[in-house]
């Protein structure tokens, strides 16, 4: 950074600086755990050398919070992306089936609003379009806190359920599909630059629920990226502001996602051709009938506890996937 011609090309000089910022933010984090491991350390030579049932039960408390802090940081240390830091953006798209698959795609929903609150984020809806008859048709949610989107992108792909139909008069069993996509939030720091003459931007009448004033004003907004074709939509608010600026949101953080991937793409040429980690099509099964259990695909974790799960309880597939070697 002391470098006379460090600023010369700015672009660089940024994505720099959040790298760094990446790497002190976990460092700060591991000073602080090896001061408090030394202090228990002192706690055991003490009592080594004087038994005492006080400091033997305040060495317990303080192992009981030091030991899931430390396993948190071993699983941040994975996270090496600059982008991992951020906070997410995901958006949740019910497949084929009609009914089945907006209430499967409401399910998961609910599934990452309840993760996120389990880890302390905060969660605003950008856009939900709620299904004809029950679930969803889509969603879309910003997800804020630390490394939101380092875990919340082994969510990336196809998420599959087998149960026994609330919506069929003859109990038999349906497969039903909905898919996640997962985004980095564009901070202040990151360079992304959109030009107003890039954008098509196009209002129309809401659809769905949504009370009167939603329907019958040109509230919705969509936003086509010239450039890339990439397209974006909000209908969920009854300001036409207030959705314009949810859709740019969501569209900086395609673009930002798009970038990434062309950055590693290149890294990935310059060091021999090696593979990415794919997310692949269908990372992982929910099985509610006739045995219950969840499997991840990518990882080959289980757990059977299928309720337990979708009530928010995901963090070991998230912690098995990023422990994971990329294959070579």
């Amino acid at each position: 950074m002391a470098a006379p011609a460090f600023w010369d090309d700015s672009e660089r000089a940024q994505t720099t600086l959040i790298e760094l910022k990446g790497i002190k933010r976990v460092l700060d984090t591991y000073r602080g755990l090896e001061r408090e491991v030394e202090d228990a350390e002192g706690m055991i030579g003490l009592l080594e050398a004087e038994p005492d049932e006080s400091v033997a039960a305040e060495l317990e408390q303080q192992s009981a919070r030091l030991l899931p802090r430390i396993q948190k940081l071993e699983i941040q240390s994975l996270l090496a992306e600059p982008s991992d830091a951020q906070g997410a953006i995901l958006t949740i798209h019910p497949g084929a089936g009609g009914t089945e698959s907006q209430d499967w795609a409401q399910m998961l929903y609910r599934m990452y609003v309840r993760y996120a609150e389990r880890n302390g984020y905060s969660v605003s809806v950008l856009d939900l379009q709620p299904g004809e008859e029950a679930g969803i048709k889509d969603a879309t949610i910003e997800v804020d806190g630390e490394y939101a989107y380092g875990f919340l992108k082994a969510e990336h792909g196809i998420h599959r359920l087998v149960r026994i139909s609330p919506f069929d008069a003859q109990k038999r069993r349906h497969t039903s599909f909905a898919s996640v996509f997962v985004y980095p939030q564009v901070g202040e720091d990151v360079p992304i630059e959109v030009k107003e003459a890039d954008l098509r931007i196009d209002t129309y009448r809401a659809g769905g629920a949504g009370g009167q004033h939603v329907n019958k004003t040109e509230s919705a907004v969509r936003i086509t990226h010239l450039p890339t074709g990439l397209v974006v939509q909000c209908q969920n608010e009854r300001s036409q502001h207030r959705n314009r600026d949810a859709a740019m949101k969501v569209l900086m953080a395609r673009l930002y996602a798009a970038r990434l991937e062309e950055d590693r793409a290149k890294r990935n040429a310059i060091g021999g051709g090696k593979k990415d980690i794919s997310w692949g099509n269908q990372i992982r099964s929910y099985v509610f009938q006739p045995y219950t259990q969840v499997k991840d695909h990518r990882t080959d974790v289980i757990a059977t506890d299928v309720h337990a799960v979708t009530d928010g309880a995901i963090q070991p597939f998230i912690d098995a996937y990023l422990r994971r070697k990329e294959p070579a």
